[in-house]
């Protein structure tokens, strides 16, 4: 079976940085792009952050939302199948239920998602 597994959400105030984690197994990891995503409340999910499986342990290359553009970095661990996303500078409007994505781009309709983690922003 294939699991995204997020971790890493929690409460925090303005300004404070958090790192979200996500744990893939069921997949042969380094064939798919991995994605961040979030939604919040009474809005469509959007896109955050995506990076490429590349050629070597960290990853090919990535493309950002440009709004978040740094602030957010995302990175993967290619060694143990892991992808995370360092928020820096966090905000109110950052409040969301963050999704980890593995999309297989050799066939597009192949497209897995983790039950998200909760990331709230608030003094």
């Amino acid at each position: 079976q294939v699991q995204l597994v997020e971790s890493g959400g929690a409460l925090v105030q303005p300004g404070e940085s958090l790192r979200l984690s996500c744990a893939a197994s069921g997949i042969f990891f380094t064939m798919f792009e991995m994605g961040w995503y979030r939604q919040a409340p009474g809005k469509q999910r959007e896109l955050v952050a995506t990076i490429r499986g590349g050629s070597t342990n960290y990853g090919g290359s990535t493309n950002y939302t440009d709004s978040l553009k740094g602030r957010f970095t995302i990175s993967r661990d290619n060694a143990k199948n892991t992808v995370h996303l360092q928020m820096n500078s966090l905000k109110p409007e950052d409040t969301a239920v963050y999704y980890c994505n593995a999309h297989y781009l050799i066939r597009p309709n192949v497209n897995y998602w983790g039950q998200g983690t909760q990331v709230t922003v608030s003094s």
